[in-house]
């Protein structure tokens, strides 16, 4: 059931695309935005973007999110793994594994849904706050029940992602190079700097990356990562510089994605001297309010030491979710093809 509002946050896009929108800005990922990013192919050579799945190889920066658990299928108490078939059917002389994983979604490289970052918004104008996400969405159906289980989401899971399709041109912004490891927030002023120094422009449909150096430091350290890590190391968007919020508006990004661990610099309170508010200001500003799906922890290295070669800065990327109805949150195995 489409949820129906009065109200929409201020500064957001809400009804731009339609009451029932599921898909934010992912509408700009059209047809004619992923031909400009397959333009971007010139020599076919491919860069794995994503982290081993295993990365972080602890929980140490995030308690609640653990490395994925993996076992061998069981059969007859036996574990399927280098398995004689013939055991269960005479004659085989096959052998067979079979394997199971546990994943914590938002674990490793990952998408964030709409899902992920509603709001306490009084969307029906009566007076009350209610937890409503992306365009007046809900995770509660039509009585107010939280729907999880078989649906996850309710409305905004990441399947309306994965049946979209993420095929479009990756922009890559090397913050890296520009601003060292560093543990620093990256404000407006020093992004325009950045994109003027580089020649950078970014176009409607382009889908921004962010190198940090993050994802290094996650395989540098393996075992040994300090739970101040994101606190510690690299640079990250300054989510309370206003004029940066208004940037990621107005340059008609669909999607960001950055190598760390949130996107943006993660500041541990509200706002000083506000009462109330969005820790994370860019996940509200983003998810929230724009419907711009957020990407976290990839693997930039590798493309970034080759576009920089070359003098280039964009590349054709593929990067569609797992198809897991009603998911917050998604494993990202995305390809960057230049």
């Amino acid at each position: 059931m489409a949820q129906k509002w009065k109200n929409r946050p201020e500064g957001s896009n809400w009804g731009d695309f339609g009451p029932d929108d599921q898909l934010g800005r992912l509408n700009w990922l059209d047809e004619a935005a992923t031909l400009k990013g397959a333009a971007e192919i010139r020599t076919g050579k491919r860069f794995c973007l994503s982290l081993p799945l295993n990365v972080p190889a602890t929980n140490a920066t995030n308690p609640r999110r653990l490395p994925p658990e993996w076992k061998a299928v069981v059969r007859d108490d036996k574990p399927v793994f280098n398995l004689a078939l013939g055991e269960f059917q005479p004659g085989s002389t096959q052998v067979v594994s079979d394997d199971a994983v546990l994943l914590y979604n938002q674990h490793s490289s990952q998408w964030d849904s709409l899902a992920h970052i509603g709001g306490l918004f009084d969307a029906d104008g009566d007076g009350v706050v209610e937890r409503i996400q992306y365009n007046g969405h809900s995770i509660f159906d039509a009585a107010g029940e939280a729907r999880w289980g078989d649906v996850g989401a309710w409305n905004l899971g990441l399947e309306h992602m994965a049946r979209h399709c993420v095929q479009g041109r990756g922009v890559l912004l090397n913050l890296k190079r520009h601003f060292g490891k560093e543990n620093r927030a990256i404000g407006y002023d020093e992004v325009m700097g950045l994109l003027e120094a580089d020649g950078i422009e970014i176009e409607r449909g382009d889908i921004v990356c962010c190198y940090t150096g993050y994802a290094d430091e996650l395989l540098r350290l393996g075992h040994d990562v300090p739970a101040d890590l994101p606190r510690t190391h690299c640079p990250a968007f300054d989510g309370r510089d206003a004029r940066l919020l208004q940037w990621i508006d107005d340059c008609g990004m669909s999607i960001l994605v950055s190598d760390n661990r949130a996107v943006e610099y993660e500041y541990q309170e509200i706002p000083p001297g506000a009462e109330e508010g969005a820790v994370l200001p860019l996940h509200e500003h983003c998810l929230f309010k724009l419907g711009i799906h957020l990407g976290e922890m990839w693997y930039f290295t590798e493309i970034a030491e080759w576009l920089e070669a070359q003098g280039r800065y964009r590349f054709f990327m593929t990067a569609p979710p797992l198809y897991l109805p009603g998911a917050v949150g998604s494993p990202a195995n995305p390809i960057g093809t230049v």
